[in-house]
């Protein structure tokens, strides 16, 4: 049998009959789709989930586990510091933007203290300690973890509170995540059927879909949604078609995927009339320690500094990528490299080290004298602890003296391979834009309105995002509107 190709829905009035029949239909077994396929399942459906791969997994068991929540959380309150609904959703709304959906960024701020207990309730645990300096993921099982709040511009925006929620693992508690959620979906009498791959919708008329055409190990099925379908197929990063056509900055660089995100879902429902937003988004994680910049000073190759080196390094990574084509180094002294403990280097060593700033000025083959007035300016507000170019916090504001060590950003940090960490070269990459859905997490067509019978979640939706990311916003976003469309479909 020939596979169709073809993205176009199939007219229900063509389908003879079902090979399956559910009431509702998640596709993608990550985060966002095991918290739509519990909520489905609690609120008395039928629900069955679908995964292109081997078992439920995606990019949610690779990550770091890291989830955005705030509002006042006992972990926070158990640290020592107040929130507050309206504070979280001020620090979003200037991190996540510009574009960023700001009454999704509320309605989750003032539900997320609810949201909070519902994971624990779940089986996910965090543990009430504060991992305090600036990392992509804490070598520890602390609960609690800074993600920029504590930075400029922020600190002039909203109170500074740590808001990223770290389930209790050592370096990466993804999966720890995962397994939780989906042992929830099944104790809730969720089934699955792996090695299941999504390839159109099914419309019934009016245009709602009533379900889906899959393929499983050559053989084609269809499968009839009674009263939703749930796409959470993740996002595109992995079509370099579509990164091409969307996102083109985002090709040549590591993916930060499972490698199943090639934007599968997302197609399936445009060809129903979908609507999609921000597609030319994306997240940019620059191989870089961030112990190490925060103690030193990120250059481009005009040997100038473009940004506050203790800011979340997302941020950092997509300044790197977007202004400065990830040509950058990272200049610190050798008290600021020893600062560092070892097992937080991830092994990296310097790329050149010099006796004096004019040698490294060479070695870097930046333009005369260009980083010896940087460094010049740098060194004179830092013996006085201010930083009036970019405002980095006094506590890393420290004159930088030779011998300089520089690290090439754009030549990747490879961590040891044990790290889990899949970071390679110059930059590592996911997309944000996505599926537009509503509060509720149904899909809209391109006049705004929703198509009934389909919702969407995750990495497959734009979600709270606009061009700005922050750790943890996207399982944030995912468990969280992911349990609104299971809820939804059900109903």
């Amino acid at each position: 049998m020939t596979v169709r190709k073809s993205v176009a829905p199939r007219a229900a009035a063509e389908v003879k009959s079902y090979d399956i029949e559910t009431d509702v239909l998640v596709v993608g077994y990550g985060s966002a789709g095991a918290c739509a396929a519990f909520e489905a399942a609690t609120a008395g459906a039928e629900v069955l989930v679908l995964d292109r791969a081997g078992g439920p997994g995606g990019a949610s068991a690779l990550s770091g586990g890291e989830i955005y929540l705030g509002g006042g959380t006992p972990i926070q309150r158990a640290c020592g510091f107040d929130d507050s609904p309206e504070q979280m959703a001020a620090f979003l709304v200037a991190a996540l933007g510009p574009g960023a959906d700001v009454a999704k960024i509320v309605h989750y701020s003032e539900h997320s203290v609810a949201h909070f207990h519902w994971l624990v309730e779940r089986g996910v645990p965090f543990k009430p300690s504060l991992w305090d300096a600036p990392a992509w993921v804490p070598p520890t099982d602390d609960g609690l973890m800074w993600l920029g709040e504590n930075s400029w511009p922020f600190t002039e925006i909203a109170l500074a509170a740590p808001r990223g929620h770290r389930p209790t693992a050592n370096d990466f508690g993804g999966r720890l995540l995962l397994d939780c959620l989906v042992a929830a979906a099944e104790s809730a009498g969720v089934t699955a059927q792996y090695d299941t791959y999504a390839t159109n919708l099914i419309l019934g008329e009016g245009g709602a879909v009533v379900g889906a055409v899959a393929r499983r190990y050559g053989t084609e099925l269809t499968i009839r949604a009674r009263r939703g379908c749930v796409l959470t197929t993740g996002g595109f990063v992995d079509n370099d078609e579509m990164l091409a056509a969307n996102a083109p900055r985002l090709l040549g660089h590591t993916k930060v995927s499972a490698g199943t995100d090639d934007g599968s879902g997302i197609r399936i429902a445009q060809a129903v009339g979908a609507a999609v937003r921000h597609m030319s988004a994306g997240q940019v994680g620059a191989s870089l320690i961030p112990g190490f910049a925060a103690r030193g000073m990120i250059v481009n190759h005009r040997g100038q500094r473009f940004v506050n080196e203790d800011t979340y390094p997302g941020r950092i990574g997509q300044a790197a990528l977007f202004g400065q084509d990830m040509n950058v180094w990272v200049v610190l002294d050798e008290q600021g490299y020893e600062e560092v403990p070892e097992r937080e280097r991830w092994g990296v060593r310097p790329t050149h080290v010099a006796e004096s700033i004019d040698e490294l000025d060479e070695l870097l083959a930046l333009p005369p004298g260009a980083l010896a007035a940087t460094i010049t300016r740098y060194n004179e507000f830092a013996s006085r602890g201010i930083d009036p170019d970019f405002h980095k916090a006094p506590r890393w504001l420290r004159p930088l003296t030779p011998p300089l060590a520089a690290i090439d950003v754009k030549a990747g940090v490879r961590p040891p391979a044990e790290s889990g960490d899949r970071r390679g070269t110059g930059a590592s990459v996911f997309t944000l834009g996505g599926l537009h859905t509503t509060l509720d997490g149904q899909v809209l067509d391109l006049d705004g309105l929703p198509i009934a019978g389909l919702f969407a979640a995750g990495r497959a939706t734009s979600g709270l995002h606009g061009e700005g990311y922050i750790s943890g916003t996207s399982l944030g976003d995912a468990t969280f509107f992911g349990r609104k469309a299971g809820t939804n479909a059900a109903h």
